[in-house]
């Protein structure tokens, strides 16, 4: 068994992904401390999701976006994968599918080159368990830091958005209704002391995430609805999209409570305070 100490977390692995424990220290930062996240919650995407993408990539000229598609259940993926169709649409000509479910091509210097070259990874839905299976704790992981150090762009919609996270919920191989799943609760950490919910109300899962602040109280939980984003700079994150994030854990709300920001609002993740745009009050639970 080997023990090491990664950015505040503990992991204890024995050989693979899936003996982990994971404990957490209040960080003086959330965000990426360059670089850009977008961190969506699934479901059809607008142009104001998709565009913002584009533009923080560096546009569609210019932009050279590599899109990971192994949250989905395929062995294989083409160039041509009908996932990346809403960047061809907007007119971006570089993408590069880049996937496998090998950790040994994940660590090669080759596989992760693409990365090396790109101003903007997108990270597609399906089960995030994958992504932890195939890149946790690899070469793949360590470029996306590169990436935001490079002032790139990642973004990821459903599985990954969770997988931005420091804490990942839903990451059951069993199914994605349990939220705390032994083994699957570390996610790539791009985003700090945080867990991120996607899928919100279109599935009714505004709740779910209070078990989670409740068993691990340093936590901001984050709650993203279909159709919609935060962009994160540093530690100032912006909503956009067509409905609603809710946000968990935050002052001078306690662990038990939440609300919600629209889109133009502004938070700050680190202090856990709404800089601009109208708190919408959850509905009482029954």
């Amino acid at each position: 068994m080997r023990v090491k100490l990664l950015a505040g977390v503990v992991l204890v692995t024995a050989g693979c992904a899936t003996a982990r424990t994971v404990s957490y220290e209040p960080a003086t930062r959330v965000g990426p401390e360059r670089g850009t996240l977008m961190i969506v919650g699934g479901g059809q995407l607008g142009q104001d999701v998709t565009g913002r993408f584009i533009e923080l990539a560096g546009g569609a000229d210019r932009a050279r976006i590599v899109v990971i598609p192994t949250a989905g259940e395929n062995d294989t993926y083409p160039q041509d994968w009908s996932g990346a169709e809403m960047f061809r649409r907007a007119g971006l000509q570089n993408i590069t599918i880049l996937h496998t479910r090998d950790r040994d091509e994940a660590n090669a210097e080759a596989f992760t080159s693409a990365i090396r070259s790109a101003t903007g990874i997108w990270i597609a839905g399906g089960r995030q368990w994958r992504l932890v299976d195939s890149y946790l704790g690899t070469r793949t992981q360590r470029e996306l830091f590169a990436l935001l150090e490079r002032g790139g762009v990642i973004g990821g919609t459903s599985a990954g958005a969770s997988i931005q996270a420091s804490y990942m919920v839903r990451g059951a191989r069993e199914g994605n209704t349990i939220m705390m799943a032994p083994g699957y609760e570390e996610g790539f950490a791009l985003i700090r002391n945080t867990a991120v919910d996607q899928h919100l109300l279109a599935r009714n899962r505004q709740d779910d995430m209070l078990a989670v602040i409740e068993r691990h109280p340093a936590l901001l939980g984050i709650g993203i609805d279909e159709g919609t984003a935060i962009v994160v700079r540093g530690d100032t994150a912006e909503v956009i999209g067509r409905s609603k994030v809710a946000f968990y854990n935050t002052d001078p709300n306690n662990r038990r409570s939440y609300f919600y920001l629209e889109s133009g609002a502004r938070i700050d993740l680190g202090a856990r305070k709404v800089l601009t745009g109208a708190v919408v009050p959850a509905a009482a639970r029954n």
